[in-house]
């Protein structure tokens, strides 16, 4: 009996230091906001596939594309400075300088299109994008001020908020393209259902940093921007093109893809892609978001090493399994979940699970190469998984049309392995620390694929 008290006691103690462990509290918000916006992602998704066809995903998959190159850079970086400064003084100065850039980003791509807007149309005419390109301008301006905005609440630690948000974007771009996918709208539907998940949480941010943070305004002028665009120089010189050369290399194949009109495997390769990025966003995601908001600090005490590799292990313990259980059963799935025509689904799913794992556990602690002042090396390592991937693409394109996705997972796959030992060593994690933390992680990336190939083994039988 008191043996059992004791246990008792042991495991309330030890709920409780989890409970006041402000990150573990930090990711499950995030997580639990950004499971909820997958879970209504994932369940509209069998109805989505059967209201519009392979080609309008593989429309949707050009937009989204070009959606995710061109926003990522429309701040010129700086608002993933805004965490960083010790101030929250000059860490206004950095959201003002972000969403004028982010203005002024959409109002000139927005005139480029008009200019171009013929060239354009004929360069996409075969993957039909070329009449949706005018919504691609306010899409843009949307997701890079919510970036920024996102940025800030994240500095202020309001991570209930970000996790709304997040609840909105995907509550108001499934309404859309499920309502426009009853009226027949064919593509339409899912480039402003996309449009709108973007940008749907900028009204929320927006409001909290004026009802509690408006005081910050007084402080943004000319002279304050000056000085904080001098001391964060290396974010514009060589985050902008380290960001644009990540974005292009995962999205320049699915371009290439869609331009050729090589049929829906671009919607395919879309699907594929967005099933596998549940666990990426629901964890990883939350990971990322908070790492940034606890790493510089950690950074400065001299504790960056012991804390990113505890983030690394917990990423290789909570999320890795699932990962490889998805690509193993997705062939069966797909099918089932889906319908009978997205069967390609679950291939593409199988051939991208090892780069999906590596980007997993790489992309959360990539900002400490921002930390650690490393941009100029991390522009090197982006241009390098950019032409990798896209030689992949362009050489399948030539010899082999039927390997392109294979190619395309394959080089991505190298490409995130060399980015974890890249991070790694930057912050100061020693290789020889790698074997152990996969060692005490051994129980879940054994237990998930088990589970996955008893599932398959089960689905045969009935089948």
């Amino acid at each position: 009996m008191l043996l059992q008290c004791s246990q008792r006691m042991a495991l309330s103690d030890r709920w409780g230091a989890i409970r006041k462990n402000s990150f573990v509290r930090a990711v499950t918000l995030l997580a639990g906001g950004t499971a909820l916006a997958q879970g209504i992602t994932v369940a509209v998704l069998p109805v989505l596939t059967r209201l519009y066809k392979p080609e309008d995903f593989s429309v949707l998959a050009a937009y989204a594309s070009l959606l995710a190159i061109f926003s990522v850079i429309a701040c010129l970086r700086l608002e993933i400075a805004i965490p960083l400064p010790e101030s929250d003084e000059d860490a206004a100065n950095l959201l003002a300088i972000s969403l004028i850039s982010a203005v002024a980003f959409g109002l000139l791509l927005f005139c480029l299109i008009g200019i171009w807007n013929f060239w354009l149309a004929g360069f996409f005419e075969r993957g039909r994008l070329g009449i949706y390109m005018w919504l691609l301008a306010p899409a843009v301006w949307l997701a890079s001020t919510y970036s920024a905005l996102q940025f800030w609440a994240t500095r202020k630690k309001n991570f209930k908020t970000v996790a709304r948000t997040r609840i909105t974007q995907a509550s108001f771009g499934a309404g859309t393209q499920l309502g426009m996918g009853w009226l027949h709208s064919g593509p339409l539907g899912l480039l402003v259902g996309h449009a709108i998940s973007s940008g749907a949480g900028v009204y929320k941010l927006a409001r909290d940093f004026w009802v509690f943070d408006r005081p910050m305004l007084e402080k943004v002028s000319w002279t304050n921007a000056k000085r904080l665009l001098k001391t964060y120089e290396r974010f514009p010189r060589f985050s902008v093109l380290e960001s644009l050369a990540n974005n292009a290399g995962i999205h320049l194949p699915m371009l290439i893809i869609a331009s050729l009109s090589l049929g829906p495997e671009a919607g395919y390769l879309l699907l594929a892609m967005r099933a596998t990025a549940i666990p990426l966003s629901l964890i990883g995601g939350a990971v990322a978001q908070v790492y940034l908001s606890n790493a510089a600090i950690k950074y400065r005490d001299g504790e960056l090493r012991q804390f990113t590799a505890g983030i690394f292990g917990g990423l290789l313990r909570t999320g890795v399994g699932p990962l490889l259980f998805i690509g193993i059963v997705a062939q069966t799935m797909c099918p089932i979940i889906l319908g009978s025509n997205w069967e390609r689904v679950g291939v593409l799913i199988g051939y991208m699970t090892p780069w999906v794992v590596f980007q997993f556990l790489a992309s959360p602690i990539s900002m400490v190469m921002h930390i650690t002042g490393r941009q100029r090396g991390m522009l090197i390592l982006t241009v390098l998984g950019l032409l990798l991937r896209v030689g992949a693409v362009l050489f399948a394109v030539k010899y082999d049309l039927s390997r392109v996705a294979f190619l395309y997972a394959a080089f991505s796959a190298i490409f995130y392995l060399v980015c974890n030992f890249v991070f790694l060593k930057a912050a100061g994690v020693m290789r020889k620390d790698i074997p152990a933390l996969i060692g005490r992680s051994a129980p879940s990336l054994l237990a998930w694929p088990a589970m996955g190939i008893l599932l398959v083994y089960v689905l045969g039988k009935i089948n």
